[in-house]
């Protein structure tokens, strides 16, 4: 496990398993949306997005958080990748992961977005998170039938799957080091 894409609906807890992850393993965190988004919620255009994607990829190990799969640097994240974990939870979790976010990060940057991009109040991005389901997610599940045989696809359905997953790794990692 060097490039790990981590994937899902906001709110679902990918960010902070993807920090987690990456601390665990001393992987380099990637945020797609940070790389994405400009001071003041400006969004870059493609072909300035698929250049910074195309340079984070060529990088030897990373743990990349978020989805962007139309953006046209979708695939070559897809084919750089040895694993991708999908966050694939409830409707009623994913809309409390943001209402509980906006609550605590209201008006300050969070470590995975741009500078310049604070937590704020959204309604259309409260609308996309509700209609994920149905909207979003057939779209990673055809994103996810171009993975090769040589790679892994780990799905989380609970938080708690993914807090089981992070305690094996920190308990492999603590069994290699003696």
């Amino acid at each position: 496990m060097q490039r790990v894409l981590v994937m899902g609906s906001s709110g679902s807890g990918k960010s902070t398993f993807a920090r987690q992850l990456s601390d665990l393993t001393g992987i380099p965190f990637v945020s797609l949306d940070a790389l994405f988004w400009k001071p003041g919620w400006v969004e870059s255009d493609r072909a300035e997005f698929r250049a910074r994607v195309n340079e984070a990829v060529r990088q030897p190990r990373w743990i990349m958080d978020g989805n962007y799969t139309s953006s046209g640097a979708g695939e070559l994240r897809r084919e750089s990748s040895d694993t991708v974990v999908w966050f694939d939870l409830p409707r009623s979790s994913c809309m409390f992961g943001i209402v509980k976010r906006i609550a605590v990060s209201y008006g300050k940057v969070r470590p995975e977005m741009a500078e310049g991009c604070p937590e704020k109040i959204d309604f259309a991005f409260f609308r996309y998170v509700w209609t994920y389901r149905q909207v979003q997610r057939p779209k990673l599940l055809d994103y996810f039938k171009g993975l090769r045989a040589d790679q892994s696809l780990v799905c989380f359905t609970d938080r708690g799957q993914a807090d089981a997953y992070l305690k094996q790794v920190a308990q492999k990692n603590r069994a290699s080091v003696h």
